[in-house]
């Protein structure tokens, strides 16, 4: 990058220059650095601070203002929400840090955004147990495989899901300590799983904070698209973080953290009230759904 490109014509060259020496001299304050790859990260971050300063001609009362964003920021996150994972989401940081990082191997599953609600410690259940533990929302049976890339089942992997209830809310958004709708499992000898959980439905990210604000201000819309997350790990193997997406779902051309892949999209079927489910669980005269997610793990290094 040429910063001086970046700098408006309507700039002197005198005015130019003085910019450009203090970039110079901002550079060269990290040349003792000994770790190489620290000193890469933070030089390239001045020039392209800089850049982005000079080409917008940032004024001090914006500045100001964008200080005070990540004050913000920084005061509403805590062990329950993170505010800067959440902007990182909506400026498509996270998703292109993800790319990067899960480069194509065969016919591995993509990944997709972490999100700010995995929660560590999370209950295990059995398999064809029920992850929602009494969150509100329509039943849904979701059931596959993981196996590797070459099509070998993997045994004893550990899948972590979570998602929001039929209100849009994830349990860590109550002030109640509930554990709701979130739980992991472990697949069985021919790599296989399922568990009941809830139908997802789309919902606003959290928008009540400087990142929803924002949103409000550029007139983008804090709906994510309909979803359940997968945290999928085995040994040897690369750890997937990725979620589904409900086939149909209107927000999924418009997901508020660019989540969507057209890979992650499934069927979820359904089911009349009445009928039989899979594991020949009484569901009454309640409405159901049904999905199959076969997940495949990269090797690990790649």
């Amino acid at each position: 990058m040429t910063t001086d490109r970046e700098t408006p014509a309507t700039v002197s060259p005198e005015q130019s220059e003085r910019e450009a020496e203090l970039i110079r001299r901002v550079l060269s304050s990290f040349d003792g650095c000994g770790d190489e790859r620290l000193k890469q990260l933070m030089q390239a971050l001045v020039r392209h601070l800089h850049a982005f300063l000079r080409e917008v001609r940032l004024t001090e009362a914006e500045w100001g203002e964008a200080i005070e964003f990540l004050t913000a920021a920084g005061h509403l996150t805590d062990d329950k929400r993170q505010e800067f994972v959440l902007l990182s989401d909506v400026l498509g940081a996270s998703m292109q840090t993800i790319t990067m990082n899960n480069e194509a191997c065969g016919d591995a599953t993509e990944a997709t955004v972490f999100g700010p609600f995995f929660v560590e410690n999370s209950p295990e259940i059995e398999l064809g147990g029920d992850i929602s533990f009494g969150a509100s929302g329509e039943p849904c049976w979701v059931e596959g495989t993981v196996t590797d890339t070459e099509g070998n089942p993997l045994a004893g992997a550990r899948i972590e899901v979570w998602e929001a209830d039929a209100d849009g809310l994830y349990d860590v958004q109550y002030d109640d300590d509930r554990t709701a709708a979130r739980a992991h499992l472990y697949t069985d000898d021919e790599g296989g799983y399922r568990f009941w959980g809830v139908t997802p439905t789309p919902y606003p990210i959290p928008d009540d904070g400087p990142v929803g604000r924002m949103l409000t201000a550029v007139r983008r819309s804090p709906m994510r698209a309909s979803h359940l997350h997968f945290l999928v790990a085995h040994e040897g193997h690369r750890t997937l973080v990725t979620h589904i997406f409900v086939r149909g779902d209107r927000y999924l051309g418009s997901d508020s953290v660019f989540g969507v892949k057209q890979s992650l999209v499934k069927d979820f079927s359904r089911q009349e009230p009445g009928s039989a489910a899979p594991d020949g669980r009484d569901l009454g005269r309640t409405s159901w759904s049904k999905a199959r997610f076969d997940i495949v793990l990269a090797p690990a290094g790649t």
